[in-house]
């Protein structure tokens, strides 16, 4: 059996009239007769009672007719789903960020200008340091990243698409005899205690502190660890020394801190789109392409 011989039954069952049920299928009367003919035939049953003054259904052709007309709508939904598929419109897309992102308008507005152009598509969203991004985006367990990073080298098989720049800042406690500066460099801070991500935690952080400091002539004293940015600030808060975080979370706000701008022009992270170095499907196409025009409306 095939979806013609469904759609001709369907037709018929509906018209109950050949001549009627021919003209709505744009084929011939003698042809149509001869489907269902065929049709009645292949199944075994009497799918209509044939007079020369009207045509009905029999109790066979009735139960038929619910489970054709179930059988062509979904077929027909499939093909809608696939073509939506092909152009990007349905499925599942997996984007990670970094944990800083939330803090400013891009990943927002991304996902907001995304969601009125596609708004049919399901979005995972993971919290994920830079590197464990890269590590999922090429075991394909993240479709796209937006990452930050500081230096130009890339994971094989990565492509990036920078977005924004965001420096770093120095937090201190209100009371720190920096609180009131314009701007401090790096020199000025070899006494200090740092406050720091761990080095084993996944970001590189630690690391571009290191080598600032290092840069600037000695090595930071890390005397106290945290998982979480926030909870950096807040540490600083208590007195317990100063930290160097990205500027947008500068939005966290509490009285006993201030965020002082750093000199060193290499004090910045590079915010990245990142995605896997291979045919774009459809879905990513439409992302990107929001992230694109997001970005050159002035973000």
């Amino acid at each position: 059996m095939e979806l013609r011989h469904l759609r001709y039954f369907v037709a018929v069952a509906e018209e109950l009239n050949f001549t009627r049920a021919a003209a709505r299928l744009h084929i011939g009367q003698p042809p149509l007769s001869m489907q269902i003919r065929a049709l009645e035939e292949e199944i075994g049953v009497r799918l209509f009672e044939r007079t020369q003054r009207r045509v009905t259904l029999t109790v066979a052709g009735e139960r038929l007719l619910q489970h054709a007309r179930a059988i062509l709508s979904a077929v027909d939904d499939a093909i809608t789903d696939a073509q939506r598929a092909g152009r990007g419109e349905v499925g599942e897309l997996r984007i990670g960020f970094t944990s800083s992102l939330p803090f400013t308008d891009l990943l927002p507005d991304a996902l907001q200008a995304y969601r009125r152009r596609y708004p049919a598509v399901r979005l995972q969203l993971r919290e994920m340091f830079t590197p464990r991004q890269f590590e999922a985006i090429a075991r394909g367990e993240l479709d796209v990243g937006f990452v930050r990073l500081q230096a130009d080298s890339v994971p094989r098989g990565i492509v990036l698409r920078e977005i924004a720049r965001n420096p770093l800042r120095l937090v201190v406690n209100a009371a720190h005899r920096l609180a009131g500066a314009a701007s401090v460099s790096f020199r000025d801070l070899r006494d200090e205690d740092f406050i720091s991500f761990p080095a084993d935690l996944g970001t590189d952080l630690p690391e571009v502190l290191r080598k600032l400091c290092l840069e600037a002539g000695f090595e930071p004293r890390i005397v106290q660890t945290a998982r979480e940015a926030t909870t950096q600030i807040g540490l600083v808060a208590a007195g317990l020394g100063v930290a160097v975080l990205p500027a947008p979370l500068e939005s966290v706000r509490m009285p006993r801190v201030r965020y002082v701008p750093l000199q060193e022009s290499e004090a910045h992270f590079r915010l990245a789109v990142a995605v896997a170095a291979q045919p774009v499907s459809p879905l990513l196409r439409g992302f990107l392409d929001a992230v694109d025009q997001m970005c050159g409306s002035g973000h």
